[in-house]
């Protein structure tokens, strides 16, 4: 059974504890690598996941291949938690974007528990709540703010993630979750690290000044920290 632990999923830990017994009792601890699709636009979510720590990725993904994140889901988060409400297709792709460990639980299972426990069902809804905001925060940051204040707001949200100054991905893939040419992020990169903000090597990123990158991020940046569940 999953133990409470200080990198524990938040929305568990909120959980009445018969309710948080329960949804332990039921799931599994995975461990997933970066770049893994955990679900497709689409598809039947097969799982509800609730990270322990790391972060899942919400993409849209148009006709032509081309994508673009549009949340990001952590440790305060759960990602198919809807499926409880009988809402079985997602929307978007959901890949993980930092090495993640997550309670995983069945769909089905886990529709059955939410349907006599009141407290799973309204986690549920408030959380899907909060993934709407998010989205429309980084619609906004997207057709908005420069490139280079958006690069700054997606390490500090994605160090805060990973609990860790140093995030491990490559230019391409950020690239792809900011819906930006690849040679801009690698040009953004450069102007950062002659900055001494960020120390940029294959496939890892380490902030050097968090509050350096705070000050060119966008204020979507707060924005989100703000609106994401306590």
């Amino acid at each position: 059974m999953l133990r409470l632990t200080p990198v524990s999923n938040k929305l568990l830990n909120a959980l009445p504890g018969a309710d948080f017994e329960v949804i332990a009792s039921q799931g599994s601890i995975v461990s997933l690598a970066r770049g893994t699709v955990i679900c497709e636009t689409d598809d039947e979510v097969e799982h509800v996941f609730f990270p322990m720590n790391g972060m899942i990725s919400l993409v849209i993904v148009m006709k032509n291949g081309k994508a673009i994140e549009t949340a990001t889901i952590g440790r305060e988060g759960v990602f198919g938690a809807m499926s409880a409400l009988g809402i079985h297709v997602s929307q978007v792709r959901a890949v993980v974007q930092h090495h993640l460990e997550a309670l995983r639980i069945a769909s089905p299972l886990f529709r059955k528990l939410a349907a006599t426990r009141p407290a799973i069902i309204d986690m549920a809804v408030r959380y899907d709540q909060a993934l709407l905001s998010q989205a429309r925060v980084t619609a906004a940051c997207n057709a908005l703010h420069a490139v280079e204040a958006r690069v700054c707001r997606w390490l500090l949200q994605t160090s805060d993630r990973a609990q860790s100054d140093t995030v491990d991905l490559t230019q391409e893939f950020l690239s792809e979750m900011l819906g930006v040419r690849r040679t801009s992020v690698t040009e953004v990169a450069g102007k950062l690290q002659e900055r001494g903000l960020i120390r940029y090597t294959r496939g890892s990123i380490r902030l050097s000044d968090r509050e350096g990158l705070k000050a060119m991020a966008c204020e979507c940046y707060d924005m989100l920290r703000e609106r994401a569940p306590p």
